[in-house]
């Protein structure tokens, strides 16, 4: 076979094959919003900013992360989205529309958090987000002109945030939102802390649908009482005092309380298929104490 025969009929497969076969051409990152409110799901409030999202970027990809905050609880929002947020794709926008000063002199605010943005309402319900950033911009929304109008006095949800995180998650940039702010709403958690007996004391920041107590007790805050070398303790709450921390839910009896270091890196109080709250009858903010057998101390201190 003669040179030129051979490039000709090379060149004659491949075009073939060219038109057979798919390219592999890469697919662009959806757009994602998330949303996490106290709005419930029996009004149309989530519903609708779903179509406002949609209808400034119908390609859109929207999460929930949760609907069911505590209503007018801006700790609640701030103790979920702290917990969801980092697992979403660098780029998302995520929506926390908690806002019991809606239609007040309070700003809407657009936060850049490393890779993440966040719409919401100047309140302190990202202050947990901001926590635990290294690079931390905080604009306020002023750009009228992304609003839906007229912009109603009662739901910002559906005539600020939304439009503004379309318009984010289509590629608009932060900067043309408004100017960036410094003394933007922010509050400390309440941190545990080392009484003068010893003991650690600490406090229930959120009750789950399965009725587990979460502390603001950390691994890093009572290191003596895990693993297989556990020294004695015993962690009082109300009425009650507990001596097991165990691995997982399926450890404990029904009906018996204990302790597990859960996912969210924090000491719960929980009951194998049952509600520790009901339980024990205490709620958000109760006390809850460490004591060591035969120490003076529950571990490193936490003030």
């Amino acid at each position: 076979m003669n040179i030129e025969l051979e490039h000709w009929l090379s060149q004659t497969f491949a075009s073939a094959w060219l038109k057979t076969c798919p390219q592999r051409i890469p697919l662009a990152r959806p757009h994602v919003v998330t949303l996490t409110t106290d709005f419930g799901l029996a009004d149309h409030f989530v519903g609708t900013m779903k179509g406002v999202l949609l209808d400034v970027l119908p390609e859109i990809n929207i999460v929930d992360i949760s609907h069911a905050v505590q209503a007018f609880d801006a700790l609640d929002g701030a103790l979920i989205i702290s917990e969801a947020y980092s697992y979403f794709p660098a780029g998302t926008v995520h929506m926390v529309v908690v806002d019991p000063g809606v239609g007040s002199d309070r700003r809407p605010i657009l936060a850049t958090v490393g890779e993440h943005y966040f719409v919401a309402p100047d309140n302190g319900v990202l202050s947990l987000v901001y926590e635990s950033a290294e690079r931390i911009s905080v604009r306020e929304i002023t750009s009228s002109h992304y609003f839906r109008q007229p912009v109603s006095s009662t739901f910002h949800g559906r005539d600020i945030f939304a439009p503004v995180a379309a318009n984010l998650a289509k590629g608009v940039d932060p900067a043309k939102f408004g100017e960036e702010i410094m003394d933007y709403a922010a509050f400390a958690a309440p941190k545990p802390r080392t009484a003068p007996d010893g003991s650690l004391q600490g406090i229930v920041l959120k009750i789950d649908r399965f009725g587990n107590l979460l502390t603001n007790i950390r691994a890093e805050h009572a290191p003596h009482i895990l693993g297989d070398n556990a020294s004695p303790f015993r962690i009082a709450i109300g009425q009650h005092e507990i001596t097991d921390i165990l691995r997982h839910y399926a450890q404990g009896a029904p009906e018996k309380l204990f302790g597990i270091m859960g996912s969210a890196g924090c000491l719960e109080i929980c009951s194998n298929r049952g509600s520790a709250a009901k339980l024990l009858g205490v709620g958000k903010g109760a006390e809850v104490s460490i004591r060591m057998e035969g120490a003076a101390a529950a571990g490193s201190p936490a003030r």
